[in-house]
């Protein structure tokens, strides 16, 4: 492989008629699901529901795209969960310190990028696999916020901030419209550069993407920045819509953002995902978890029907590698 190879190819991404016909799968499980839950009770299609399930869905949609960037290089990142929860109590902490808006913001998301700084850095230049490290950083975030708030919750009293979450623009909750500011970026910079190409290049074989001239050690470091920077700015949506910074919130968010990558079609072995297949996975486990909350069905099933979906489609990913060799 040569580093032309690297540069004008496409990277060994699926066909584009097959990840076109796998979003269109997606697309109408989706509608499928809306269209049974709409039979299926009379309060699933009611204004405040489908809000509800907008603004739900959302974050699980950002945090999906940034876990996408890491999964593509045959990486993981458990720690987004606690960087959301951690990006909501030091939102927060600035804003009650009286520290402009604007100015909390952007330091919110300056503490994502260290995070994913962090990351590259213990799996590049430590040698530590990505499971460690983000594991590491999700114990020690939850830590280090409850050391910051004792324990307890910041509330936020900033109205411009906590206003946007609960506004909707042109009738469309504005949290659905932060998926669509990042969704866009996130496709050109996936699909379009060639930074993208390095993503997959490095997640289907590194040391021949090493050997083409990619710079395999940025490519990784951009890849956890990004899933951090995502995380952290979920959690400025999430403080928004909540109104308080909480150490504690977003548990298990990690697992959702996985989840609903691996159902919109990103390999766990690298080198094949999409933007558009994680934000349908998202909103297909929030219509899930939506309409058995409405049909009072056990919390309990939402996690085995997650569960068997993930299984489902590992195994048709393993099916479709096995018969690419």
């Amino acid at each position: 492989m040569s580093v032309e190879t690297v540069e004008g190819s496409t990277a060994p991404t699926p066909k584009r008629g097959v990840s076109i016909l796998f979003g269109l799968t997606l697309l109408g499980l989706l509608l499928a699901l809306w269209l049974a839950l709409g039979l299926a009770t009379n309060a699933f299609w009611t204004p405040n529901n489908i809000s509800n399930l907008l603004r739900q869905g959302a974050m699980t949609a950002i945090l999906a795209v940034g876990q996408t960037f890491v999964i593509i290089t045959a990486g993981i990142d458990l720690s987004v969960g606690a960087v959301v929860g951690f990006a909501s109590v030091i939102v927060a902490w600035l804003l009650a310190a009286g520290v402009p808006l604007w100015l909390a913001i952007i330091a919110t998301l300056a503490i994502g990028v260290l995070i994913g700084l962090f990351h590259g850095f213990g799996i590049v230049r430590m040698g530590l696999p990505p499971f460690i490290i983000t594991l590491a950083t999700l114990t020690s975030l939850r830590g280090i916020g409850l050391l910051i708030t004792n324990g307890s919750t910041i509330s936020i009293t900033n109205d411009a901030f906590t206003n946007f979450s609960r506004a909707d623009f042109l009738g469309v909750p504005s949290l659905f419209w932060m998926v669509i500011v990042v969704a866009i970026p996130a496709y050109v910079f996936l699909h379009l550069s060639r930074f993208g190409r390095y993503l997959f290049a490095v997640g289907s074989n590194r040391e021949a993407a090493r050997l083409s001239g990619v710079n395999v050690d940025r490519t990784i470091y951009l890849a956890y920045i990004l899933s951090s920077t995502c995380a952290a700015f979920v959690g400025l949506l999430l403080a928004s819509r909540i109104g308080i910074g909480n150490a504690t919130q977003a548990e298990g968010w990690e697992l959702q953002a996985i989840a609903s990558s691996v159902i919109g079609g990103t390999s766990l072995f690298g080198a094949v995902g999409s933007v558009h297949g994680p934000l349908l996975g998202a909103f297909i486990l929030a219509t899930i978890n939506n309409g058995a909350n409405l049909l009072n069905v056990n919390s309990f099933w939402q996690r085995i029907v997650t569960g068997l979906l993930i299984i489902v489609i590992v195994y048709f990913d393993q099916l479709r590698r096995r018969g690419s060799r």
